[in-house]
């Protein structure tokens, strides 16, 4: 499978046909001009937590997404997950392969281009890495590259931070439906939620306006904290438009994902985004999904609903919930 990145390279002013968007897709058509999209931001040092409990959940209320600061991860952490993930893309195409999934045993690990159904045939214009960090039990490390050969480490490294982080969002995303503060996380899996990383690679394209490299969605998962590089390119959706995300260097962005909306019965919402590209530079962002197990069932929490709060949504297992929505199968 001819991979984006090899794409990039042959086509030099027009893109083919497949990775042209409809108009009521195109960035350069549906994006507002001059607007950036403020999104909340979150400075996780702040002594006093209710203040931060607050802001959470009125992000995760009123838009899906925020930014958090202060989030104590450290610089060197975060720049060595990003320069091993460069070093991996740059490797050649031949090495690159060596991860590529396994076509149809279902895993999304591996190295790819295609991750859902595509509608009408249209194409993102990005490449990307898919492999679990956390917990052990659950890593497969024929999926983590060889090369370089700090990839591991660094990787590692990010996932012992970044499980802090995980852990004091669910907390908090917790307390703020009015539940106990491990409530959530027991919900969705305990000790055995997955943490599983991604890494999106959009090479420069030679017609960013009509192109998208992730095309509109929402995120299956619980929530999502991801870790972007300085080429501007997330937009969200609000109010029927899309705008421009503010890059704010050193913030992880997070995302309210499917599980969580579901889990909370609606009263924290799943944010609807996708990403543009760049005609000079390379964009690249690394987001990790935090999952529930593959095969635990997930519904509106039952302390959330009651007679007069019946449910919004079935209860379904993951598995089933991501198969469906991947094929583009009403849940």
């Amino acid at each position: 499978m001819e991979r984006v990145q090899g794409i990039a390279l042959k086509y030099k002013e027009k893109i083919p046909e497949e990775f042209v968007r409809s108009k009521d897709e195109q960035p350069g058509i549906t994006t507002v001009k001059g607007a950036v999209f403020e999104v909340p931001v979150i400075d996780l040092s702040n002594p006093d937590e209710e203040k931060i409990l607050q802001s959470i959940v009125d992000a995760s209320q009123k838009w899906g997404m925020f930014q958090v600061v202060e989030h104590r991860i450290p610089g060197e952490v975060i720049s060595k997950l990003q320069q091993v993930g460069r070093e991996f893309f740059e490797l050649t195409e031949e090495e690159k392969e060596v991860y590529a999934k396994p076509l149809d045993d279902g895993t999304l690990e591996g190295y790819g281009t295609k991750l859902q159904k595509e509608v009408h045939g249209k194409k993102g214009w990005v490449d990307h890495l898919f492999h679990k960090i956390w917990p052990l039990s659950a890593v497969n490390y024929q999926f983590w590259p060889k090369k370089p050969s700090s990839y591991r480490e660094a990787n590692e490294e990010y996932a012992k931070w970044v499980q802090g982080i995980g852990d004091k969002l669910l907390k908090w995303l917790s307390l703020g439906l009015g539940l106990e503060e491990d409530d959530v996380k027991e919900a969705l899996g305990g000790e055995n939620l997955v943490y599983l990383m991604k890494i999106n690679y959009y090479p420069p394209c030679p017609q960013p306006e009509v192109a998208l490299g992730v095309v509109a969605h929402t995120d299956m998962n619980i929530i999502t904290i991801l870790v972007p590089n300085d080429v501007q390119g997330l937009q969200a959706f609000r109010d029927g438009l899309w705008y421009d995300v503010n890059y704010i260097p050193n913030a992880l962005v997070i995302h309210i994902g499917d599980q969580m909306e579901i889990l909370s019965n609606g009263r924290y919402k799943s944010v609807l985004h996708r990403t543009r590209v760049n005609k000079e530079k390379t964009r690249m962002s690394w987001p990790v999904f935090l999952e529930p197990p593959a095969d635990l069932q997930v519904g509106p929490h039952t302390k959330l609903v009651n007679k007069n709060n019946p449910a919004k949504y079935k209860t379904k297992k993951y598995s089933d919930y991501v198969y469906c929505k991947l094929n583009k199968i009403p849940q």
